[in-house]
């Protein structure tokens, strides 16, 4: 069990965000150029499937796995609407060994897993054991760098100043959570013989909006080309809320 069981129903009534969909749009634009010679995907975590529905529209085949049957269930209904097919299985990084027994991946997806896990650095290890030799791995951590860029940018001062030197957090959705830094993964990569190919920045225009901001409140189109501008670019990528790596496995 993670620490973001609990959250899932304040997490789907805000899917419609501004801020989600800034997140899952700029996290698919970032992926889409690593997937060229990509067939099978994992997506450990999918909740209700945005990514992985996106992936099976491109023509891979995608298994998604979460423990929570609701967003499950969403993910369903909206590979229905879409008319793609996502293989979806109950289950967390724990029972992996049980549920997809010795099947590897082309692809391994966790993009909201390793902030809310005691150890993150074996959590990668799972990871890279479920991909194939040569394999590719897209996760994404809560910036430890920037930590203190949200409260700052919305006045908060004094939860900034909290935010200095410390990667513990409460997030939006009430979840205790942890952040790590660019060094850290970098050194978590190096160990599991992975070879980081890209990394970006997730949110870093849009990071200090609230919630009950929506698509329809901004110029949309506009709103997403810069977020996925900023989120490759220095000094700007290093302000995202989420920090995002491809890396590949090399051994």
């Amino acid at each position: 069990m993670s620490a973001f069981t609990g959250s899932e129903q304040i997490w789907s009534s805000r899917l419609g965000s501004l801020r989600n969909v800034v997140r899952q749009h700029v996290i698919a634009e970032q992926l889409a150029g690593h997937v060229h010679g990509v067939a099978t995907v994992l997506d450990i975590g999918c909740g209700q499937g945005t990514q992985a529905i996106r992936l099976a529209q491109r023509g891979l085949t995608v298994t998604g796995i979460d423990p929570a049957t609701d967003l499950l269930d969403q993910l369903h209904e909206a590979a229905a609407t879409a008319g793609v097919r996502v293989r979806s299985l109950m289950g967390d990084l724990h029972s992996l060994a049980d549920t997809l027994r010795g099947e590897s991946f082309d692809l391994v997806c966790a993009h909201g897993l390793l902030m809310y896990l005691p150890d993150p650095a074996a959590a990668l290890n799972d990871l890279v054991a479920r991909a194939q030799s040569g394999g590719l791995l897209s996760f994404t951590v809560r910036n430890g760098d920037a930590l203190a860029y949200r409260p700052g940018i919305r006045g908060d001062y004094s939860g900034a100043l909290a935010s200095f030197d410390n990667l513990a957090y409460r997030n939006e959705l009430g979840a205790d959570a942890r952040a790590h830094t660019l060094e850290q993964v970098v050194g978590w990569c190096a160990d599991l013989g992975l070879s980081i190919e890209s990394w970006y920045g997730v949110r870093v225009l849009t990071d200090g909006l609230p919630a009950s901001v929506s698509p329809e409140d901004v110029d949309l189109e506009s709103c997403l080309a810069a977020e996925v501008e900023a989120g490759r670019r220095d000094p700007y990528r290093r302000f995202g809320s989420m920090l995002h790596f491809i890396a590949r496995a090399t051994g």
